[in-house]
């Protein structure tokens, strides 16, 4: 805990943001930090509530709360206030291998489960943690500690997004040899090309991979497993192997018009600016550009939302995001939805504010899809019908169905589908000759990452689905434990 009557004396501060008109002019990060004062003041509100429910990461009522690293968020919080950054940071580290990325895009678990938000506003958790880290870098205690001793043990890790990260940093730890394999041409798989760079600047995915190099990891970049790398070379070279790819499996659009020329999945797009903006800094003609275009997105989800931030930082004509849920209820109904539970509130992201500020209105169109895809003359999209949903129950489940007669047709100059994904690519799950269930995920027993095949274990949104970095990162460490005692007949892993 805190000060014991910080949460009354304090009011939540958050760290300030840039004005919207003011950041869609660049692509850098724009949450200033808070005084080192203000951020003691933040933990200090850190209550003295008895059962932490910020660190629980539990399943309540078809949602998470609470944080699934089960991050000690009271001791950093305490530590915090005290003054004593490195503790603070070595008890965050014990829980977490990368604060750095969740202090910037994790959606704050813990804050919502936060005892202090029951009656008020929860402590700033996420940007206590993010202060931790960065301090830390700044003072030179985040450090390279390579392990005094090897096993002998090797292990190959596919992908390096957050799960393959943590597992390949836990697993190297402990002292085996780790290779992590990543087919695009740089290291984070989607850390690196599905954020934006405003959320995530790429220099600190960089920075903890120079740190995990020196460390002996090895880095294979433009390594496409299952592809030129053949899986059987890994399971023969490796002692064991962890597929980490993500699931990249886009959910498209199945109507009239689709094969049309400017309709892009969403990661597609992302990657491409990112890229480009990295390689030649966003030179015209080397990434899928929105400049001019009247743009719609189909998602209403955190990629949603930074596609309608890439795109206006592009300098589009217009953007239109099309939901295909209800409008959530501003304010938690506490009977239907009580603490601890995730709130079920509607929320308006950076993306959607920085539209707000440029064209005067949300650019969110609920309970609306696509129905038929225009081309124009050249083949390319030029004008989407839409039709207006409305939820229904349907074998006991709530389904979203066209209401006849509500098409309408919108200018389209660039669709981007942000529709979600339907589990791990295919190739990869046949290559190793992996079991996969209806969802598209490579199948594992319910709590354990071992897949069909002796050997070759599995985590992150390749076995679970698509999900949060956070989640990806705990289920990184959990199958490393798994890994090791596989290895090694036991684990001495947290």
């Amino acid at each position: 805990m805190g000060k014991i009557t910080g949460f009354l004396e304090y009011p939540r501060t958050a760290d300030p943001s840039e004005p919207p008109e003011e950041r869609v002019k660049h692509f850098n990060e724009f949450h200033p930090q808070l005084d080192v004062r203000e951020r003691q003041r933040q933990g200090a509100r850190c209550m003295d509530c008895g059962v932490p429910f910020c660190q629980s990461g539990i399943f309540l009522n078809g949602s998470f709360t609470g944080c699934p690293l089960h991050n000690m968020a009271p001791e950093w919080n305490d530590l915090v206030y005290h003054g004593s950054f490195e503790e603070a940071y070595k008890r965050l580290r014990k829980t977490n291998n990368f604060p750095e990325f969740t202090g910037r895009v994790c959606p704050a678990l813990c804050e919502a489960a936060c005892t202090c938000g029951l009656h008020g506003d929860a402590v700033t958790v996420r940007e206590n943690e993010l202060f931790i880290v960065e301090r830390a870098y700044e003072a030179g205690i985040v450090k390279p500690q390579p392990p005094q001793v090897r096993t002998g043990k090797k292990v190959a890790v596919v992908g390096s997004g957050p799960a393959g990260l943590a597992a390949a940093d836990q697993l190297n730890r402990r002292g085996h040899s780790v290779t992590v394999f990543e087919r695009s041409d740089r290291v984070g798989g989607l850390l690196m090309y599905g954020i934006p760079n405003m959320k995530l600047d790429k220099s600190v995915i960089e920075r903890r991979a120079d740190i995990m190099r020196r460390e002996g990891v090895c880095f294979r970049t433009n390594a496409d497993v299952g592809g030129e790398v053949p899986a059987g070379g890994l399971t023969a070279a490796f002692d064991a192997v962890m597929i980490c790819c993500g699931a990249r499996a886009p959910r498209d659009l199945k109507v009239p018009g689709r094969e049309s020329g400017n309709v892009y999945f969403a990661v597609d797009f992302l990657s491409s600016t990112t890229k480009s903006l990295l390689d030649c800094g966003l030179k015209e003609g080397t990434y899928i550009s929105a400049r001019g275009r009247d743009v719609v997105v189909v998602g209403g989800g955190d990629t949603g939302n930074d596609c309608v931030a890439t795109c206006l930082r592009h300098g589009c004509a217009s953007v239109t995001q099309l939901e295909m849920m209800p409008r959530q209820p501003v304010e938690r109904d506490l009977a239907s939805n009580p603490w601890p539970e995730w709130p079920r509130v509607e929320k308006t992201d950076y993306g959607q504010q920085e539209a707000i500020a440029i064209f005067g209105h949300d650019p969110r169109l609920y309970q609306r899809t696509v129905s038929k895809i225009i081309p124009d003359e050249q083949g390319n999209v030029k004008e989407i019908v839409t039709v207006d949903l409305e939820p229904r129950q349907e074998n006991g489940r709530r389904v979203m169905v066209p209401i006849e007669g509500s098409e309408r047709t919108l200018p389209c100059g660039l669709l981007l589908i942000a529709a979600g994904f339907v589990g791990t690519e295919r190739y990869i799950a046949e290559a190793f000759g992996l079991e996969t269930d209806a969802r598209g995920r490579i199948a594992t027993p319910e709590g354990g990452y071992a897949t069909s095949v002796p050997g070759v274990f599995a985590a992150g949104d390749a076995r679970r689905g698509q999900s949060l970095v956070v989640h990806a990162i705990a289920e990184g460490r959990a199958a490393a434990r798994e890994v090791d005692e596989y290895l090694m007949g036991y684990t001495n892993l947290i």
